[in-house]
């Protein structure tokens, strides 16, 4: 099968490139620069030059694949999370273009984190229309209706692994560095859920390869992991003390969004849908092992 991945070279898009690559698919991916396009090269992709905003050119790639992968997304440190939304939802409409009647596959990459805060979500959930991008979802889902077996794979707040420099871990950790405290809100409760990113990539092979259409999936490996239980972590790898902070706006910055809401998910329904079970370690043991503090 040949697969066009968007943010082909990215963290994610990356460990995606070289699942599809493994499982012996055909992959071309999107990059934006020279210097990107020659590190996609080298895995034995093919490199098709644009961004997102190119809307023919995604509408020309995804024309000439057998299935199509999004896990681009523009963030800019979430700046202006509603720009980044409409940027995405114009994407999946030029996929939605290019694919429509075929059946082709089309996963488009979600989160879990604002499906319901504060419970145990699952693939059943729908997204919060409070949440920007849970238009994206729906406007994935909706194709369907026009001939495109359209999935929804949703990641949660942190992806982990080796290589993760962008991530709302190594954020917490800088700040720590920055701060000489490292801090968890309230209680330390709250939780994230989390995956390896190479868990993750599989999910995304299996999407293409299985998911039915207008599937909801959830790359989930922890289900929550207390925000206490990672600051504790941070703390020790980094020798700062470890305390709750009062002021999360202050104290978090833009993170405090997203370490505020207690936002666990399962993935029970999807590893029986998909025949998937994670089996990379956990963020803890990832942690454990030193590689996000060698900097």
């Amino acid at each position: 099968m040949r697969v066009f991945v968007t943010g082909a070279t990215g963290f994610v898009g990356s460990a995606v490139v070289r699942e599809l690559l493994d499982a012996g698919h055909d992959v071309l991916g999107l990059a934006r620069s020279d210097a990107k396009a020659a590190a996609l090269a080298a895995t034995g992709a093919e490199v098709r030059r644009g961004t997102l905003t190119d809307l023919d050119g995604l509408r020309a790639a995804a024309a000439e694949a057998d299935a199509v992968v999004h896990t681009a997304y523009v963030h800019d440190d979430f700046a202006d999370i509603a720009a980044a939304a409409a940027t995405d939802r114009t994407a999946i409409a030029a996929f939605g273009d290019a694919l429509e009647g075929s059946g082709k596959a089309l996963v488009v990459t979600a989160a879990t984190g604002p499906v319901a805060p504060g419970r145990l979500a699952t693939e059943e959930d729908a997204a919060d229309p409070a949440f920007p991008r849970s238009a994206s979802e729906d406007a994935a889902l909706a194709l369907t209706a026009r001939g495109v077996r359209a999935s929804v794979l949703r990641l949660p707040h942190s992806v982990h692994g080796e290589g993760d420099r962008h991530g709302f871990v190594p954020a917490l950790i800088r700040l720590a560095r920055e701060k000489g405290v490292s801090g968890y809100p309230g209680d330390g409760s709250g939780r994230w859920a989390a995956v390896h990113r190479f868990d993750a990539a599989r999910v995304y092979r299996l999407a293409v390869e299985a998911a039915p259409e207008g599937a909801r999936l959830h790359a989930v490996g922890d289900e929550g992991v207390p925000l206490k239980v990672i600051a504790e972590v941070i703390g020790r790898q980094l020798g700062v003390p470890v305390q709750p902070v009062s002021d999360v706006e202050g104290h978090f910055g833009w993170l405090a969004h997203f370490t505020g809401p207690d936002a666990p998910a399962s993935s029970v329904l999807t590893q029986k849908r998909l025949g998937w079970v994670p089996e990379r370690p956990g963020l803890v043991a990832d942690l454990e092992a030193g590689h996000y503090f060698t900097d």
